[in-house]
């Protein structure tokens, strides 16, 4: 069985490389085995998420994110309902905090929005953070990579729900939506300076409370009072909906594909994509240098104590380590 981190698979698997040509004829059973091999970090896998990737960029990633608590999973499930009435492959990657025993994914509220998918046309994985801040994980972007090989689209991103820290949701998705729960009060004051200002579309859900109308209506005099310097030519939309009874549902889906019509029309999906990559590739330089040192190497063994014993500060350290190269300091 697969046993360890960055192993290669045993002989009596199958190599990654075979489930290629089955991820892009939309196979479940294939799409799940690579996510999982891409999440377990195992090296034979790599060159077949290589592949997967050249056959992307197709599909059309929305991030959901917002407070804790806010109904994130309850929307999706309600989302996933419309996309797929409307014929859509729909698949959603739901990061979750990890385990503090397992190190896996805590399910949560996974089960009950799996009850709304077909499963012919709706794909959930859950996913842990193993660590990572920011509100994703990792394995995150690679698994929207398979999916959107596999021909699912749009696929939905739900982060875990931390408040500011969540920011990086755009990094990763072309439509961010956040959500908020009515009767925030002064809490959105707190929440202004990150969750805030990433919304592509702020959604706040609960309409049926007569609060809702309240936090709409503050949400909407933030956005005016940021309106000196826009980030893009989009008009940030507010929306109440209520998943529960599917309100505002339909006019959410419309909201986030007239994001996606002006994002092309405007040309703003190129500087979006590349600023995906950027983090995608940095993401993977942070990756492997600490992989490269995580192993307890004599030279980083050495450093440690240098700095420990302060004959030399961390900076310094860290320069060595990386080479000669890097030794001069850089402003």
């Amino acid at each position: 069985m697969l046993t360890g981190k960055r192993q290669s698979a045993p002989v009596q698997y199958r190599p990654s490389a075979e489930l290629v040509p089955q991820v892009l004829g939309g196979s479940t059973s294939a799409v799940a085995r690579m996510i999982t091999r891409a999440e377990a970090e195992y090296d034979e896998a790599a060159p077949a998420l290589s592949d997967l990737y050249r056959h992307g960029g197709r599909a059309h990633i929305v991030g959901i994110t917002g407070v804790p608590g806010g109904g994130k999973s309850t929307l999706i499930s309600a989302l996933i309902r419309d996309y797929v009435a409307a014929g859509h492959k729909v698949a959603v990657v739901a990061v979750d905090p990890s385990s503090p025993y397992s190190g896996g994914a805590i399910l949560g509220d996974r089960i009950r929005m799996g009850q709304a998918a077909d499963p012919s046309r709706a794909f959930i994985r859950s996913m842990a953070t193993r660590g990572h801040l920011g509100g994703l994980s990792r394995a995150t972007f690679q698994a929207v990579d398979v999916l959107d090989a596999a021909g699912y689209s749009p696929i939905l991103i739900e982060t875990v729900g931390v408040g500011q820290d969540e920011v990086e949701i755009v990094t990763a998705a072309h439509t961010v939506v956040v959500l908020s729960p009515p009767g925030l009060g002064d809490d959105i004051q707190a929440i202004k300076a990150g969750v805030m200002e990433i919304a592509d579309i702020h959604a706040i859900s609960k309409a049926d409370r007569p609060e809702a109308a309240a936090t709409a209506a503050a949400i909407k005099a933030m956005i005016a009072l940021g309106s000196d310097a826009p980030r893009s030519g989009w008009q940030t939309q507010v929306l109440t909906l209520s998943a529960t009874t599917d309100k505002g549902i339909a006019a959410l889906v419309e909201a986030i594909d007239a994001h996606r019509v002006h994002l092309q029309a405007s040309g703003e999906l190129a500087p979006r994509e590349e600023a995906i990559a950027r983090t995608r590739v940095l993401s993977n330089i942070n990756h492997l240098i600490r992989r490269r040192f995580d192993d307890g190497t004599q030279a980083m063994s050495a450093q440690l104590q240098a700095v420990a014993g302060r004959a030399s500060d961390p900076l310094t350290a860290a320069m060595r380590l990386l080479g000669p190269e890097n030794t001069e300091h850089r402003t």
